[in-house]
């Protein structure tokens, strides 16, 4: 962490903030980028200080998060995380039928219990139907086992990263205090903006392509109209003709058949 540490005072380091804005700056490019192009951002802040914050701002941009207990297994083992919750959604598909007044009292309150433990750890990523393209991780003390598992799988990582952290642990370190919510709820929300401006822009880039599709299609539409209008002139024009040939050919036979009447006498 020495080249983001701007000066040591009674023991304490501070962080250089313009390192700080240099390395936010890079981080929410990424993430817009990566908004932008559709895939999902996975936030793990299992922090009491964080947990709330993050859980709030990210909800904003719809992406998934991990706010309780990091599962293990989540990225690398990803395909029991969705079995486990496809059991959730059956569970409230169950819950909300009617066969479910048919059962007992104590029947009913063991699917509830089941379900309320699976939506609170997995109720934030059952829209999460792969795995995502990276994940922010706000301490990656704490969080050690997510980075190894990302790291795993080559996908990049996001994190804030404090004076007794590794930054190279992760592909954008974020120099900052993990542990004061203040400082977590700024750059969380700096990285969530950069995510809706990608959003916004992947909807606005959808909508133009959809008019200029339809003004593609409209223009082929004419151009065929125009097409075909040329063909049947053209082939009334030869109809027109071969009437006025065949009109003219019977005329010119009609001078040839005819018989001239002498106006002599005939002879005996």
């Amino acid at each position: 962490m020495a080249p983001y540490i701007f000066m040591e005072k009674n023991g304490i380091h501070i962080i250089d903030l313009h390192r700080t804005v240099e390395k936010l700056d890079e981080a929410c490019a990424a993430a817009k980028q990566i908004a932008k192009s559709g895939r999902k951002i996975l936030f793990v802040a299992t922090k009491k200080q964080a947990k709330d914050t993050v859980a709030e701002l990210v909800k904003s941009v719809e992406m998934p998060y991990v706010t309780e207990r990091w599962p293990g297994g989540m990225l690398t083992n990803f395909f029991t995380i969705r079995k486990a919750v496809k059991k959730m959604s059956d569970l409230e598909k169950l819950i909300e039928g009617s066969q479910f007044s048919n059962l007992s009292k104590r029947e009913k309150l063991q699917i509830q219990r089941e379900k309320a433990k699976l939506e609170k750890n997995l109720g934030s990523i059952k829209d999460l139907q792969r795995l995502p393209a990276a994940v922010f991780i706000v301490d990656i003390l704490k969080e050690h086992i997510a980075v190894a598992e990302a790291h795993r799988l080559n996908i990049p990582t996001f994190a804030i990263v404090d004076t007794n952290s590794n930054p190279n642990l992760v592909d954008f370190p974020i120099p900052a205090n993990d542990d004061a919510s203040k400082s977590i709820s700024v750059i969380v929300k700096a990285i969530c903006d950069a995510i809706a401006e990608g959003l916004a822009e992947r909807k606005y880039d959808k909508e133009n392509n959809v008019v200029e599709e339809e003004a593609e299609e409209g223009e082929n539409f004419t151009q065929v109209e125009e097409e075909e209008e040329v063909e049947t002139n053209t082939k009334e024009g030869g109809r027109v003709r071969k009437v006025k040939d065949v009109t003219n050919d019977e005329a010119t036979d009609g001078r040839r058949k005819r018989t001239k009447i002498s106006s002599k006498p005939a002879t005996k």
